[in-house]
């Protein structure tokens, strides 16, 4: 005797699908099952999810004695340098926050292909870990915690940045957004770049100097190394963005118009503008071998560089990197072009080599 079995809702959706084909995937707009990792169509988005999964740590596994005896002792600091320290851990500390919020959010809801939100969810649990290596920071050397996480909202320079990040946020989180049209698409593609190349690709980038500055001088070496191996991360999620808006732009050809390009260079001149002011006001007065007219030729530096990876012309044409040491401490020697197969060297555990001062 045969018994009938009753189809279930999600037997009754699921027979009568079409397999998925590496053909039916794409970065945004794919009708196809997004719970279907395989096939993969995009490999360097699973290989940027491999390696995050190789570099992982975790914030307490960094010694902040030191940084809390220097920081405690009244002579070992000049109050520059704790100025240095403190707006820093103000912006990252809300910075990456902010990031992640975009990331679950917004981001995510919108990338429409399963290897690129392996990704994405990698990303979003670093930058949690990222928030914790500030606030593991702000803890041990025992810093007023309302002063820190409110200079988003009440210190200029840094509430600057937010504030011009925050609508491209909005926008991509608009529930009653979605992509479709050329319009919605470039919408998107514009909130990416200036999520991906100015916020993370520009913002983040005169801190980073500031602080890895100190540890090549003994100085809160605890905090630097915490900065390099969030640097570290941050590298790769910049050069994943750098991949997703080119890959959109392959897909969509039809987006990247000569008004829809001059917009992004004002984007990014815009950003370095900020970016400078915060040098400015972070290092009024130079110190660490560093001044705010260097940065000033820093920043075009990378913007530059950010320019020409996803497919504009430098807009600074001539500008140097100031700071040879950076080099290999923000691995932009390293830095990987569109499909390149390697980003920057990662290894599991252990502590960052930091080379002979230059």
């Amino acid at each position: 005797m045969t018994t009938d079995v009753t189809k279930t809702g999600l037997e009754s959706a699921v027979m009568g699908q079409e397999r998925i084909t590496v053909d039916k995937k794409s970065i945004i707009n794919c009708r196809s099952d997004v719970n279907q990792l395989c096939p993969m169509r995009y490999d360097w988005a699973w290989k940027k999810y491999l390696d995050g999964c190789a570099n992982h740590w975790m914030p307490q596994e960094i010694s902040m004695a030191s940084d809390i005896d220097l920081w405690k002792d009244p002579n070992g600091l000049t109050e520059d340098e704790r100025t240095i320290i403190k707006r820093n851990l103000g912006f990252f500390s809300t910075a990456d926050s902010l990031v992640a919020n975009n990331l679950v959010l917004a981001v995510y809801r919108h990338i429409t292909n399963p290897e690129c939100r392996q990704y994405l969810l990698r990303q979003a649990f670093e930058e949690a870990i990222h928030t914790h290596a500030y606030q593991y920071v702000i803890e041990s050397l025992e810093l007023d915690h309302a002063e820190v996480f409110n200079m988003y909202h009440e210190l200029p320079c840094v509430a600057n940045k937010a504030m011009w990040a925050m609508p491209f946020s909005q926008s991509l989180a608009d529930p009653d957004f979605s992509t479709g049209s050329t319009a919605d698409n470039q919408r998107l593609l514009r909130d990416l770049i200036a999520f991906y190349v100015v916020f993370e690709g520009i913002f983040f980038y005169v801190g980073f100097t500031q602080i890895l500055s100190m540890g090549r001088r003994n100085k809160m070496v605890g905090t630097s190394e915490q900065f390099q191996y969030i640097l570290r991360d941050e590298s790769m999620h910049l050069n994943f963005g750098i991949d997703v808006i080119n890959q959109i732009k392959i897909e969509n050809p039809e987006l990247w118009t000569q008004s829809f390009q001059e917009e992004v260079i004002n984007m990014i001149k815009e950003g370095v503008e900020l970016e400078y002011q915060y040098a400015v006001d972070t290092m009024p007065r130079g110190i660490l071998g560093l001044n705010s007219e260097m940065f000033k030729e820093y920043i075009h530096f990378i913007a530059n560089r950010r320019c020409t990876q996803i497919g504009l012309n430098e807009i600074y044409p001539g500008a140097q990197n100031p700071f040879p040491w950076m080099s290999e401490m923000l691995d932009l020697r390293k830095e990987k072009n569109f499909f390149e197969t390697r980003v920057t060297e990662y290894q599991t555990g252990g502590a960052l080599d930091w080379g002979d001062d230059e």
